[in-house]
């Protein structure tokens, strides 16, 4: 049997974590943490190695931007899903050349979130 993908939700918003979570729930995963802030990310990055991150760009502490140069130090494996309401073109652009595997601007739709984790895991 496979092993559940372990996620991590970055985002300083509540509700979009949660909404998330609520919309990935059907996809064979486990939520190993959550973060508001970028500070907090790389520790709980640190701790349960997830698979899979949700993060947002612009975030308390340390910016999203940052958080995902760092994570990908860290283990470089990791697939990063940018998740922000910076909907222009070249912070998602900046984020891919740094290693992110995907870009989703808010706000977002359940499909759009679908679709989106659906092609990172592939």
């Amino acid at each position: 049997m496979k092993e559940k993908v372990k996620l991590l939700i970055v985002d300083d918003s509540a509700i979009i974590r949660q909404a998330i979570h609520k919309h990935l729930k059907d996809f064979d995963i486990e939520v190993v943490g959550t973060a508001d802030d970028g500070k907090v990310a790389l520790e709980v990055f640190k701790s349960s190695h997830p698979d899979v991150v949700t993060l947002d760009i612009t975030m308390p502490e340390i910016d999203g931007l940052t958080v995902l140069e760092e994570m990908l130090k860290i283990d470089s494996s990791v697939k990063v899903m940018v998740v922000t309401a910076l909907s222009d073109k070249s912070t998602g652009l900046k984020a891919i050349k740094l290693g992110a595997k995907s870009f989703l601007p808010k706000p977002f739709t359940p499909e759009k979130l679908r679709s989106s984790f659906e092609r990172l895991l592939d």
